[in-house]
């Protein structure tokens, strides 16, 4: 099967619902509570799109919005786990392909219309005084940097680990091999900070 203008992808799950243990057991988890936070966002490639040369492979790893997902995702007719994942080379609003890992080498390469960004490690801060403020509710990242090259960080003239400003609500965590990664639309990043 050949896709002419999207990804293929095959999902068994929608939902990671089964956490293994170290002895091999499997115990049920139950995700209606967290949805979000339960949704699968990666598969192995079956067919990339004739229509576009992005470098994915078959049996490469794509990780895509959870979009692809939601209300029984977007399922091909007669395949089963099979799934379409829309790609646009110029519109990044219609590209729900994020990025792929290369089955060959293991590198990571974001795809059209995605940044990769990673949490800045924060400094431990001295605790003083008797009271300890503890924050129920987890702050959205403002400042990130960047994990992975890209077309487009290299026609800005971004290198790895550069320092970003984005909006709150304009990057959403998704995990590649259990690291926590942020997906940011290229369009939503505000500024890099001048590196001393």
């Amino acid at each position: 099967m050949q896709s002419l203008s999207h990804f293929i992808v095959i999902i068994e799950k929608r939902l990671k619902d089964t956490i293994k243990m170290s002895n091999g057991t499997e115990l049920y988890l139950d995700s209606k509570y967290q949805e979000f936070e339960h949704r699968v966002n990666e598969g192995p490639v079956v067919s990339p799109p004739k229509k576009y040369n992005t470098g994915v492979k078959e049996g490469d790893t794509l990780y895509f919005h959870h979009h692809v997902v939601t209300q029984h995702g977007q399922p091909i007719t007669g395949e089963k786990n099979h799934y379409f994942v829309l790609y646009d080379d110029k519109q990044a609003m219609m590209n729900q392909a994020i990025c792929y890992k290369d089955k060959d080498t293991g590198e990571i390469h974001p795809l059209f219309g995605w940044t990769i960004l990673e949490e800045i490690e924060k400094k431990e801060e001295e605790k003083k005084g008797l009271i300890e403020v503890v924050k129920l509710k987890e702050e959205l990242l403002t400042k990130a940097k960047i994990a992975f090259e890209s077309d487009f960080t290299r026609d800005n003239g971004l290198k790895i680990g550069d320092i970003i400003g984005i909006p709150k609500k304009a990057n959403y965590r998704f995990k590649i091999d259990d690291k926590t990664y942020f997906r940011t639309r290229n369009e939503d990043l505000l500024y890099v900070e001048e590196q001393v």
